[in-house]
């Protein structure tokens, strides 16, 4: 298991969800009626508990106040698995209320800004921490904590520091493995050549190892001592990117830490903040386990719409074969898509098609009839089913709505029964005239 120590100032995040049906009588604003109210670990504390929830030994080394907010921030932290380390902080604890109204944020409301007063001794739990991981991620959100002497002097004697600095923060210790600033925190236009040459400047300003210009839906462009590696994004249409930074720090550090080659840890960093804010970023994160993704593996059908519905967002699920993909098929999946915040597919294994199609189907193994539907920005997560149909799968997923192409009546579809279970909705998408499997193979046989 990979020790990660996490340095940096921990923020209280909350959610406010509700619904706006109203204009207040005293002023022309909206009135919000909550429904739900969410409290997790923000900043280095995101951070850490998304480390956590990863399986790595996590210790975080921030300056929390004896405030409620700060009792509230400990306790979470702790629930997610995380070890902290307390240096003291004698200013407020920084809360972020987020207020949104159908997945749309109305207003944001921040107390306890401005920078932190810690401890100006050495804190030495704090620097056992430090100089004893495997690896440490500095998570800097310009509050001050790493501008603490005694914390740099640590901080430097560390080979594997991964620095995600802040534009109000500390410049990083010489020396560090990484540094991951934003597109916007390097002050460049957005082009890549102007991006890599700032990168190689701060590079040598900071005497870094590598600097990755992270650039949201764009990817990482990674720097080091030769030429500069673009790492892009898998798509991550509809999400949100609140968090992505500390998804992509915390896969990074957690990576090279573990012995992982640079571009290896880079990459799979860019992978899993894409598939965090692809799953609705912090505001989705559950405690109790991650929503990153190692490389390669994909995103879990029933986890993914449970994270979907905890942030009262609507649930899509269409099944088939699709043994050889064509635009009949994607024109189904698209406006299956439309219908709410997440599609899943529910694929026919090879068993299964072999039962209802014969024994020269499929064509494609599932694996593979897998990989292509994920790889449609349409599509969200693939599930594969061995019976005749996919009333045991949707019995896990539990979708809002069942969408299915071709002339069926709702009530004739197998799925209806296990709909009705929860309140489920069939709908009925466009059937598009002459686009199917069958057909293509006989053109096919025809044109031998």
């Amino acid at each position: 298991m990979t020790r990660l120590t996490v340095v940096g100032d921990a923020l209280l995040d909350r959610d406010v969800d509700g619904r706006v049906e109203r204009l207040c009588p005293e002023a022309p604003v909206p009135v919000l009626d909550a429904i739900a109210e969410r409290s997790r670990p923000g900043g280095a504390g995101l951070a850490a508990a998304l480390a956590a929830a990863d399986g790595h030994d996590v210790t975080l080394v921030t300056a929390l106040a004896r405030d409620e907010a700060g009792y509230e921030l400990a306790s979470l932290l702790e629930a997610a698995g995380t070890r902290v380390i307390d240096v003291g902080l004698e200013t407020a604890t920084p809360v972020k209320v987020r207020v949104r109204c159908d997945e749309r944020l109305l207003v944001r409301i921040d107390r306890g800004g401005g920078q932190v007063r810690t401890a100006t001794r050495a804190n030495g739990d704090a620097v056992e921490a430090v100089v004893e991981a495997d690896g440490v991620l500095v998570s800097d959100y310009g509050r001050g904590l790493t501008s603490e002497p005694w914390l740099r002097e640590a901080l430097a004697a560390v080979e594997q520091v991964v620095w995600d600095p802040h534009p109000r923060g500390a410049e990083p210790v010489d020396g560090c493995a990484l540094a991951t600033p934003n597109l916007r925190e390097t002050g460049t236009d957005g082009s890549l050549v102007a991006a890599e040459r700032r990168a190689r400047e701060l590079r040598d300003e900071w005497a870094a190892e590598a600097v990755a210009v992270t650039m949201g839906p764009n990817g990482a462009l990674l720097v080091e001592e030769g030429p500069a590696v673009v790492l892009p994004a898998p798509p991550a249409a509809g999400g949100d990117p609140c968090g992505a930074g500390d998804r992509f720090a915390a896969t990074a550090a957690a990576g090279l830490a573990a012995g992982a080659p640079l571009v290896s840890a880079v990459s799979a960093a860019v992978e899993c903040a894409s598939a965090f804010v692809a799953a609705g970023g912090a505001g989705a994160f559950q405690l109790e386990r991650s929503t990153g993704m190692p490389p390669g593996e994909p995103e879990d059908a029933v986890q993914l719409a449970a994270r979907v519905r905890a942030r009262g967002g609507r649930v899509v699920a269409t099944g088939g074969c699709f043994d050889l993909l064509h635009a009949g098929h994607v024109g189904t999946l698209t406006a299956a898509r439309a219908l709410g915040d997440c599609l899943i597919v529910c694929l026919n294994s090879d068993a299964s098609i072999r039962r209802l199609k014969g024994p020269d189907r499929p064509l494609v193994p599932e694996e593979e009839r897998a990989a292509v539907l994920r790889a449609l920005r349409c599509v969200d997560a693939v599930a594969v089913f061995d019976e005749n149909t996919p009333a045991e799968v949707l019995a896990g997923i539990r979708p809002d709505v069942f969408a299915k192409g071709g002339d069926y009546a709702a009530q004739e579809l197998a799925e209806a029964e296990v709909l009705a279970c929860w309140g489920g909705e069939i709908a009925i998408l466009p059937y598009v005239e002459g686009r199917s499997t069958t057909r293509l193979l006989a053109e096919a046989a025809a044109r031998a």
